[in-house]
Formats: structure tokens, C-alpha cells, sequence
């Protein structure tokens, strides 16, 4: 019915003795029908969301779908998937799809002319293709044929297709001839780092929000000097891969600009004279990249600026004191960059700030209430750097109320004006000196908080009496003494690492709680706690991590921890428990991580674990008997670490059946969980301690390790030993295993370490060895192994690595074979000995070069991995 009949068609319903016809139904064009049963033709619908699409139902009444009023023409497409976000989700969980629409997404929707709102978001789409050409490939399309495909009738205002994790996208071409397009979110989808993204959406110019975050974008154009935007007000581009400085672009977006060659940052038009610059823009976003440099001075003349953040970069210099000329500026987000300087006097003029992150740079000078007093709005501040100093009155009262602070570097007084903030939730203080007396009162004032970080503070506070109610708590470092705290049923996050507690963890885990606990993480490692370990588990099933490591607990696990249905990892290592391994802990179907290493347990090794089982830490303790088959069917399994026990018999053949050791990339090797609370969220990755290349440290990437070593274990290794290849570390030594090292060894190409000495391994050395291009760490020492050491195994390894091996010679071994003693038996003439000289001469000098290359640069990687474990042994808050 077109537009004229339904003019008459209402003048008639304004006449009562013709209200009958206002029954008349307007039915969808048939045009849209067709295109809309095209695109669910490409589509698996498992949860039948599509189920009322059907030709025999009017497609305006179709689940998702809007029409005009008046000409019944498809307007709207509103399927975006909705999935629980749990307040716990384990680290590297994806959220479940499995009910979302998946398949292709076909550009053929985009052929409905009247359709201004498409969200397709948080699917789980695998490409995109324009099936009616005839072609059924993913992204396989004629950018010669979009505009005709498409019309010059487009009127799409919204396109989102956020976090579709799958989608891949080869080409962008499409985009182009949606001229009208306002809102564009690609989030999450991986754009091809061979694609001119930019040039794509400069050809959209009615857009005002541009969001491509996470999708792995390489190329900021930073050479680029003028970019066609006249209407975008929200870019944000956090979270890619951006390696320059700040572009030029971002301010001289002109609306002079007929046509962009990216390829060669050249313009292909006549610049106006006076170009005007584009300052309409109200969020920038440029988060968690690789930007450098400075910011420039000309960002401050971004007049309509609400929120600039570029915070996790690596941008220096001053902060430009021409950001204070932002007057509409709310947001101001620089935090985790390398700034230096004193903070601007002139971020006073921002009036409308509500808030600053300015932490984690190396920024100087003093900070007083004369900085903060014209911010009357400011409702989340983050100042921490070593070289600020601050020095506020302790009689000010502050004329803003805060939610979140964040503070670092404290020296003398806790921060007097902070007990005037009633409103505050968020408190994070860090790496002070600064005396909290008095302390009833500051953990009085504490109990309002939902959130507190207290992170390598001198608080030296008795814990005994405090009873805390936040939904984190996070005292690590901090000197804190006395028994382990009360908490309330409020309690979510117990981490009071490192601190000098002492007594019976019973006096908090066996309190009568009126309430149910919903305590997810408790940790107590690093102090000085004795007695045993408590049979109160009962009562705190909502546990997920518990690590009470490096204390001085005795007795036997109880079996109350069986109950632990959520339980994900259990660290009680390096105290002094006893007895065996109970049986109850099988029902702990979701443990990931189970570190009972450095104790005095007992009896077989336990092996009864669930199918997410991927750390098991069993070493120096007392386990005696074999090494059980049911190992290989946990088939997720990477730190395999039953080292100094007392087993024997051999090792099983079964191994190849572990999948994760026998693949050389393990999809999540983080274990660990976020926890998603009103403002804010805590992410939380446990770490686990494995002895790799002589040291043992603490390893957030679980790496792929097996340690028998100080064993009775005998026989051969057995072949399918051969066949771990994401195998990185082996340990076998001080056992009395036999037989020869296959030369299929060099399968396990990941391999970092091997350590077979005091074996009674024998015949040569395989010369594939040399193969093993990641091997940094070799002992064969004290074996039977024998002839000579094959060349290359010997660069970067010392002759510890095959003493005890009286039949083995060749460098590094001063033993020289009976072969290279027939080549050199003829005696050099007086000409021969002297070039042999110089030749000496110069191959000790390059070997003595070799040899410090080799070192210094090993000690670059040893040192990395030190500061990025140490670094990422933390909990990310956000």
C-alpha cells in the first residue's frame, strides 16, 4: 500500500461510520521479506530465535523486527545475544554462545533500502560474504559492484557488530557506500592488518561514533596529515596494536577533503586555504597501545572535548598544560605512561572534571588541596608517582565528594582530609610510608568501603580485634601482625599476602557467621600461621582459590575440603602436612591447580582428578609406589611435578595422551577468575612455582613441565615420550633409568631444558639435539653416554653438562677423540705452526665472544621473565 491509499485510507477512519476500515492490516513489503529469508538462510539459529520468520507471518510481526508506521517497509534489525555475565568468571573463559546466532553474515541485508538500525552484537558470527553474486566464500566480493548492489538509497544510521570474538574481516569496502551511517561498532572483530581501515570509514561522512577496540589494528597512519571526518564525535581505538606517536589527523579532520590515499599519505585535492579544523570531537579513546612520544599541545584545542584517555601507553614528556584549555572536559584518563614534570597548575581551570587518573608515571613536585580546589565534581582521583610529594592540610575539607582514590608513594600521615569523604567506596593505597594511626579509627572508617587495596604499606597494625566488611579486601605487604581478622559474609576477596600474621586459621574459618560466607578467594601465604588446618570447610563452599603456601601448618588435609565444589586451586604448599592425600578431594571436579608441593604427605600418589586439572604440584614429599596410569587421562595437564618422592617402577607409556603436552599451543595457560561488582572489577591469575633451568620461580603462563627427577624410578623412557611436542621442560635426573636417548628427541622442538644426569643412560648422544633450537638448559652429565659430542649441542653449555661420561670427548670436553687425534697425528711444518698459531688466535677470540654473547643475552631473558612474572603476579584491578 503506498503512501497516497493509506492518506485516504486514515481521512476515512476520521469518519466513525467508517471505523471498520481502520482494521485494515498493513503487511510488509515483499522486497524485504524475500532479502530477510535470504539472510536467515546463511544463518544456524540453535535457540530458534528466528523460529516466527516465515513467509505465512507478516515480517513486521517477525522477533527482532521493526517497521515504518505508515509504509510497513523494514526499518530495524535488533538480534543482538544476550549472555549471563556471573559475577565470577574464570580467567580466559569466553562467554557461552552457544545459543547465538552463528554462520555468515550476509551483506545482502544490507540491500533492505529503508533499514536505518541494524545491531547484530555479541553474536557469534564466523565472516561475512555476499552470497547473491554466486559466490558462498567469506568475504569474497566485487567492490566494483557495492554501490549498485547497495543503491544510493541506504539510509542505515546504526551498524553494530560488536563482540562477534570470531569474525574476521578481509575487507572493509563494503562500508563505503553507507553514507549515512552515524554509528559504527566493530569491537572485538579482528579487522586484517593488511586493510586501509581508515581509508574505509573517511568515506562515511554523516559518522558521529567510530568504536573499533580489540580488533588487533597495526597501522595509526601517524604520517597522515588530514583526515575526512566533518560530523564523528566518539573515536575510540583502545586495546589494538598501535606502535607510533600521536597522529596529526586526529586535529586536522577537515571537511575539505575530497578523497584519501593512504597507501601513499598523500591528499588528492586542493586544501582550502583556512582548514578548518574539526573540533567537535567529545571522546577520544586511545587505551592500552603502543603510542609515544608527547602529546601534542594542539589536543587542547579540541574545545568540545568530554573525555580524553590514553592511559597504558608509553607516551613522555610533560603533560601539555593546554589540556586546561578542555573547559567541557569530564574525563582525563593518563595513568601507566612514562610522564614527567610537575602536575599543571592549569588542569585547574577543568571545572567539569569528574575524573583524574594521572598514577603510574614518574611525574614530580608537590601536590596540595590548592591543586584539587576547583574541583568541585571530582568523583574518582588516582595519583601515585615517586617523585610526587604530597602535603595537604590535615584540617582541609575537600569540596567534592570522592567514590575511588587510588594513592601511591605516601610519606608520613594517612591522608587526613580522605575520613571526610562518606561517600568513598574504592581505596587503593600503595608502596607508602605513611603512619595510618590511628588504626581503630582508620579501619572504622574502612568498614564503608566496598573496595580496599593496601599493597607495600609499614602499617605494623594487630589484625587480632579488626572485623572487616568490604567486598575486597587486599592488605598484601603490609607488616600487618596479630591473628587472622574476622570478616562478615560482605567478604568476596581475603588476599593478606606476605604479612607477619600468626595463631590458627580456625579463629576466622570456624567463627559462627549468622549468614551464608561468600568468600571466592582466600589468601594467607607468606606469614607465619601454625596449628592445622581447620575441618570447618563446610561452611565456605563459595571458596574458588585458597592459598595458604609458606606458613607453618601441620596435620592432615581434612576431608572437609572435599567439599569445595567451586574450588579451582588449592595451594598449601611448603608447610609441614602429613598423612595421605584425602579421597574426598575427587569431588573437586573444577580444580585446576593443586600445590601440595614441600610438605610430608604420604601414601600413593593421588590421581583422581577432574578433567580441568592443569598444575599438579606433588614434589618433596614422602609419595612412594608407581606413577599411575589414570595421569594420562588428564588430558589438560601441563606442570606435571612429582619430583624427590620416593616412586619407583617405571614410567608410563600412556603420556602421549595428555593433549595439552602434546600441543604446542595450549588455548588458556592462565588460571585465575574475574569478579564483576557495581563500578568496578578484580581480576585475579594465580601463579605456580616450577624449578625450570636451574631456578625456581613463580609462573603466571603455565608452561608445559614434567619433573620426575630424585626418584627409584627404572627403565627406559619410553617412546611416546618422544611424542610430547609441546613438551619445554624435562626433568628425569637422579634416578636410575636406562637405555639410549632416541633421536626423535627432536620432535619436542619447544623444548627449554633437559635434565637427565645420574642416570644410567648410555650410546651416543643424538646428533639431533642440535635441532632443538630453544634449548638453553642441558645436563647429561654422570650417564654411560658415549663417543663424541655431536657439534652445535656444545655452544652455550659448559663441560657440567657431560662430566661423569667417561666414554664421551669432544669440545667442551677436554677429552679429544680418536679420530681427531689420527687427523692431527702428522707433525705441521715450521710455516704450518705458525699459521696454525694465528688461526688458534683468532678462534678463541671468537669463541670467547660466542661465549659472552651467549651469556648476556641469556641473562636477558632470565632477567625478563623475573620482572614480567614478578609484574604479573598481581591482581589487575579495574
Amino acid at each position: 500500500m503506498d503512501a497516497f491509499k493509506l492518506f485516504l485510507l486514515c481521512l476515512l477512519c476520521s469518519n466513525t461510520f467508517n471505523s471498520v476500515m481502520c482494521s485494515l492490516e498493513i503487511h510488509c513489503n515483499q522486497k524485504d521479506m524475500n532479502t530477510l529469508l535470504h539472510f536467515k538462510q546463511g544463518l544456524i539459529d540453535p535457540s530458534g530465535l528466528l523460529s516466527s520468520w516465515f513467509p505465512n507471518l507478516d515480517c513486521c510481526q517477525w522477533s527482532g523486527i521493526k517497521c515504518d508506521d505508515i509504509t510497513a517497509r523494514v526499518t530495524q534489525l535488533y538480534l543482538p545475544c544476550y549472555t549471563n555475565h556471573p559475577q565470577l568468571l574464570p580467567y580466559g573463559d569466553k562467554d557461552d554462545k552457544s545459543h547465538c546466532l552463528s554462520g555468515a553474515f550476509s551483506l545482502t541485508l544490507l540491500e533492505l533500502e529503508f533499514l536505518n538500525y541494524l545491531n547484530l552484537s555479541n553474536n557469534d558470527f564466523k565472516c561475512i560474504k555476499y552470497s547473491s553474486i554466486g559466490s558462498h566464500r567469506c568475504d569474497d566480493f566485487s567492490t566494483d559492484n557495492l554501490p549498485y548492489l547497495f543503491g544510493n538509497t541506504t539510509k542505515l544510521h546504526y551498524l553494530d557488530l560488536s563482540y562477534n570474538y570470531d569474525l574476521v574481516v578481509h575487507d572493509l569496502h563494503w562500508i563505503s557506500p553507507l553514507t549515512s551511517l552515524q554509528y559504527l561498532n566493530l569491537g572485538g572483530v579482528y579487522i586484517h592488518k593488511d586493510i586501509d581501515w581508515l581509508q574505509s570509514v573517511t568515506m562515511l561522512p554523516s559518522l558521529e561514533e567510530l568504536h573499533l577496540v580489540s580488533c588487533q589494528l597495526e597501522n595509526l597512519y601517524p604520517f597522515l596529515h588530514y583526515a575526512n571526518f566533518t560530523s564523528l564525535q566518539v573515536l575510540n581505538l583502545a586495546h589494538n596494536n598501535f606502535v607510533s606517536e600521536f597522529p596529526t589527523w586526529l586535529f586536522n579532520l577537515s571537511s575539505g577533503i575530497s578523497h584519501i590515499d593512504l597507501s601513499q599519505n598523500q591528499i588528492h585535492s586542493q586544501l582550502p586555504k583556512t582548514l578548518p579544523c574539526f573540533r567537535s570531537l567529545k571522546s577520544l579513546v586511545l587505551s592500552q597501545n603502543y603510542l609515544k612520544g608527547t602529546i601534542p599541545d594542539w589536543l587542547g584545542q579540541l574545545e568540545q572535548l568530554q573525555e580524553l584517555d590514553l592511559s597504558h601507553n608509553f607516551l613522555s614528556g610533560s603533560i601539555p598544560t593546554s589540556l586546561g584549555n578542555l573547559s567541557s572536559l569530564t574525563i582525563l584518563i593518563l595513568e601507566s605512561n612514562e610522564f614527567n614534570g610537575s602536575l599543571p597548575d592549569d588542569l585547574g581551570k577543568l571545572f567539569n572534571l569528574e575524573t583524574l587518573r594521572v598514577a603510574a608515571n614518574s611525574l614530580t613536585g608537590i601536590v596540595s588541596e590548592r591543586n584539587l580546589l576547583s574541583f568541585q565534581n571530582l568523583r574518582e582521583l588516582s595519583l601515585s608517582s615517586p617523585g610526587l610529594d604530597f602535603d595537604f592540610n590535615s584540617e582541609w575539607v575537600p569540596p567534592f565528594q570522592l567514590k575511588h582514590i587510588r594513592l601511591g608513594y605516601v610519606r608520613n600521615k594517612f591522608p587526613a582530609w580522605l575520613f571526610k569523604h562518606s561517600s568513598l567506596k574504592y581505596l587503593a593505597i600503595g608502596d607508602s610510608n605513611a603512619s595510618f594511626e590511628p588504626l581503630d579509627k582508620f579501619w572504622k572508617f574502612a568498614t564503608q568501603l566496598e573496595f580496599i587495596s593496601l599493597e607495600r604499606n609499614t602499617i605494623n597494625g594487630d589484625m587480632s580485634n579488626v572485623v572487616l566488611n568490604s567486598k575486597v579486601v587486599w592488605l598484601v605487604g603490609n607488616n600487618l601482625g596479630g591473628f587472622v581478622p574476622r570478616i562478615t559474609p560482605e567478604v568476596v576477596v581475603l588476599h593478606l599476602r606476605n604479612n607477619s600474621l600468626s595463631g590458627s586459621i580456625s579463629t576466622m574459618l570456624c567463627q559462627n557467621m549468622t549468614n551464608k560466607s561468600n568468600l571466592v578467594h582466600l589468601n594467607l601465604a607468606y606469614n607465619n600461621l601454625s596449628g592445622e588446618l581447620t575441618d570447618c570447610w563446610n561452611n565456605w563452599d563459595s571458596l574458588v582459590l585458597i592459598n595458604l603456601g609458606h606458613n607453618n601448618l601441620k596435620g592432615e588435609i581434612p576431608n572437609s575440603m572435599g567439599s569445595l565444589s567451586n574450588l579451582r586451586c588449592l595451594s598449601v604448599g611448603n608447610n609441614m602436612l602429613s598423612g595421605e592425600v584425602p579421597l574426598s578431594l575427587k569431588k573437586c571436579h573444577n580444580l585446576s591447580i593443586f600445590d601440595v608441593g614441600h610438605n610430608n604427605l604420604s601414601g600413593v600418589l593421588p590421581s583422581r582428578f577432574g578433567e580441568n586439572i592443569k598444575g599438579l604440584k606433588l614434589g618433596s614429599n614422602q609419595f612412594s609406589g608407581t606413577i599411575p596410569t589414570q595421569i594420562c587421562e588428564l588430558h589438560s595437564l601441563m606442570v606435571m611435578d612429582f619430583s624427590s618422592n620416593r616412586l619407583s617402577g617405571s614410567i608410563p607409556d600412556c603420556l602421549h595422551n595428555i593433549t595439552t603436552m602434546v600441543a604446542n599451543y595450549a588455548s588458556n595457560r592462565r588460571v585465575g577468575f574475574i569478579l564483576n561488582f557495581p563500578g568496578f572489577s578484580v581480576t585475579v591469575v594465580t601463579s605456580v612455582q616450577i624449578l625450570i633451568k636451574g631456578n625456581e620461580l613463580s609462573y603466571v603462563y603455565l608452561m608445559n613441565v614434567i619433573d620426575l627427577s630424585n626418584n627409584n624410578l627404572s627403565g627406559n623412557v619410553p617412546s611416546d615420550m618422544y611424542m610430547l611436542t609441546g613438551l619445554q621442560s624435562l626433568n628425569l635426573s637422579h634416578n636410575h633409568l636406562m637405555g639410549t636417548i632416541s633421536e626423535e628427541i627432536v620432535n619436542l622442538k619447544p623444548l627449554e631444558s633437559i635434565d637427565l644426569s645420574r642416570n644410567n643412560f648410555s650410546g651416543q648422544i643424538p646428533s639431533s639435539m642440535s635441532n632443538l633450537h630453544y634449548l638453553e638448559v642441558l645436563n647429561l652429565s654422570f650417564n654411560n653416554f658415549m663417543g663424541k659430542i655431536p657439534s652445535g649441542t656444545q655452544l652455550g653449555f659448559t663441560e657440567l653438562s657431560y662430566i661423569g661420561n667417561p666414554g664421551l670427548c669432544g669440545p667442551p670436553l677436554s677429552n679429544i677423540c680418536q679420530q681427531d687425534e689420527e687427523h692431527h697425528a702428522t707433525k705441521p711444518t715450521e710455516e704450518e705452526e705458525e699459521e696454525e698459531d694465528d688461526t688458534f688466535e683468532i678462534y678463541s677470540w671468537f669463541y670467547m665472544g660466542l661465549g659472552i654473547g651467549f651469556a648476556v643475552g641469556f641473562w636477558g631473558v632470565l632477567v625478563s621473565a623475573i620482572f614480567f612474572n614478578r609484574r604479573c603476579n598481581r591482581a589487575y584491578i579495574h
